[in-house]
């Protein structure tokens, strides 16, 4: 009976039915590959229970000279960086349940805007930042020789 079933459904419909799997698992390759954590020591990444971060959470990579913000889109990604020297400000807001970070420029321009991470990845990100910022004033104080 069941084949007899399975023999009455048009053709069109089984197609309908592999088109639009193989669309959901396209669909499922890009989150998870975009969604991968970037390599580096000190990268966080935003939750993806939070506001505009739930198919692709945005990463924070802070190293010795910037800092980083990587926000995957799904055609290419957006990237903002600002060097170490030109960090002005560091602002945390906690939320109920997520924080967000600001991280003010020298220059003026709008800051970077992290949302969606926890408090503390917020605070740890603060540390390492004005870690790297007092290891780069120190290194470019001592008069080389």
């Amino acid at each position: 009976m069941d084949n007899a079933a399975a023999s009455n459904v048009p053709v069109w419909v089984w197609w309908t039915i592999v088109v639009v799997g193989a669309l959901l698992a396209l669909v499922i390759l890009v989150i998870v590959r975009k969604g991968k954590r970037l390599t580096g020591e000190h990268v966080f990444q935003a939750s993806r229970w939070s506001s505009g971060n739930r198919l692709l959470p945005a990463q924070v990579r802070i190293t010795e000279d910037s800092i980083t913000l990587y926000q995957p889109q799904w055609i290419g990604k957006l990237e903002e960086s600002i060097h170490m020297a030109h960090v002005s400000s560091i602002k945390i807001d906690t939320n109920l349940v997520f924080s967000d970070v600001f991280i003010e420029t020298t220059g003026g321009r709008s800051p970077i805007v992290c949302h969606g991470h926890t408090k503390g990845d917020a605070i740890e990100m603060k540390k390492v930042i004005e870690r790297f910022q007092s290891g780069y004033y120190r290194k470019s104080s001592v008069p080389s020789p």
